[in-house]
């Protein structure tokens, strides 16, 4: 096992977690009821096909640190698992930049004028409930992970690896769903990007 790399002090922990999660949740959410109209000279959709990449490179990186641990390749378990934090605070920037510049994507809204006709839910046909059902999973878990990811890498990073490997059985599953499932959701979005 590795030593711990930071000192045990759960009040600070808690509050600094609870804290940065609150914080990020409460950006996202209400940033997502803005929309910037500026001209960046570019497709602002790029965003979204970083975060799906992101995404990708995250559930690389999980499925990784699941392997080495396993292999008990502590040293190098740590430094996937940090990567995919580090990844996924890029994740949330672009993320953010996304929803603040593209605003809201309707799927099946294929002439892109925000209003969905019935022709166009016809045409998405039942993809556009397996959208939804897909959606409806990943956003409320990916508004909850943050504190259990923070959670579980302070248990690490303390040396209470117990407790680590206890909270790893909640956060690591979720956080693999969400990481997929936002490449799914880009894939299955981005067709209907102006």
């Amino acid at each position: 096992m590795l030593q711990p790399s930071l000192q045990k002090n759960d009040k600070k922990a808690k509050l600094l977690i609870y804290t940065v999660s609150f914080v990020v949740f409460a950006a996202v959410v209400l940033l997502s009821k803005f929309k910037l109209n500026v001209n960046l000279g570019f497709n602002v959709h790029v965003f979204a096909m970083a975060n799906a990449i992101i995404n990708s490179a995250v559930a690389v990186l999980l499925v990784a640190g699941l392997i080495s641990i396993k292999q008990k390749k502590y040293v190098l378990h740590k430094k996937i698992m940090l990567s995919a934090m580090v990844l996924s605070v890029l994740f949330l920037v672009s993320y953010i930049c996304h929803h603040l510049l593209a605003g809201e994507t309707k799927f099946g809204d294929i002439n892109h004028d925000g209003i969905l006709s019935d022709e166009e839910k016809l045409a998405a046909g039942s993809l556009r409930t397996v959208y939804y059902f897909i959606l409806i999973t990943h956003i409320p878990l990916a508004a909850i992970i943050l504190p259990f990811i923070l959670f579980t890498a302070y248990r690490a990073l303390i040396g209470e690896y117990e407790q680590h490997k206890k909270l790893t059985r909640i956060t690591w599953p979720v956080w693999f769903y969400v990481a997929v499932t936002g490449v799914i959701v880009y894939l299955m979005i981005s067709p209907y990007y102006n």
